[in-house]
């Protein structure tokens, strides 16, 4: 099961089970019923397609996290895409990529390959400050979404319950994911660049390239006034 955009979309069946994958990718892990809802299917189809994509290996079951009191009963499982659902997105490039990272590597150390990484996330400030001239009434989390998702990470923002001063920049996807993995420097360029758009300390809270599901980020909310 391919999901490589070069291609023509499949047909019937396949082609809504790329919707279901495809909505989880870009709004993160989900329930039955979100993706019912959002792709205006019924639960009994959807239920059906997640089978099909459970058993293919393309998405997993994962226990809900619950924010705040929690009702009773047991909370829904929510879907998620595996690393190998990750590598139908378009992500043919990964093996060229890590090889020239490792030639950079041998040839001139770890000095060359973080300036490639700080290099490489130059788009980030770049982006931002377009981004920003065009909606200045956004927040650094919502203006940063935007540019995460003109690069393909899929990004989207969370805000904390109860006031919580931070919002959690998302990112379902990462086009570099398993090259990070093993050159983390791509991750913690990104990190830095945030930082210094925003203005201020940034903490990364979890990384696809480590095994989280997500890539999360959490970024102090503006001060008002």
């Amino acid at each position: 099961m391919e999901f490589d955009r070069t291609t023509p979309p499949p047909s019937g069946d396949a082609s809504t089970r790329e919707r279901v994958a495809r909505s989880i990718l870009e709004n993160g892990p989900s329930t039955a019923a979100q993706l019912a809802q959002r792709l205006e299917l019924t639960p009994a189809a959807v239920r059906r397609h997640l089978d099909h994509l459970l058993a293919e290996g393309v998405v997993e079951a994962r226990d809900q996290k619950v924010y705040g009191h929690r009702g009773r009963g047991r909370p829904a499982k929510v879907f998620a895409v595996t690393d190998e659902g990750r590598r139908h997105f378009a992500q043919s490039y990964d093996d060229l990529a890590a090889q020239a990272l490792r030639f950079l590597h041998a040839t001139g150390g770890d000095a060359a390959v973080r300036e490639f990484a700080e290099h490489r996330a130059t788009f980030i400030e770049k982006d931002y400050a377009d981004v920003l001239a065009r909606d200045p009434g956004l927040s650094p989390a919502e203006a940063l979404a935007r540019v995460f998702t003109r690069e393909g990470y899929a990004a989207n923002v969370r805000t904390l319950p109860g006031g919580v001063a931070v919002d959690q920049l998302c990112q379902q996807h990462c086009p570099v994911s398993h090259v990070a993995h093993e050159f983390p420097q791509l991750c913690e360029a990104e990190t830095q660049a945030i930082g210094r758009v925003v203005g201020t300390h940034v903490q990364r809270l979890a990384t696809i390239a480590h095994g989280d599901g997500v890539c999360t980020t959490s970024i102090p909310k503006k001060k008002e006034g």
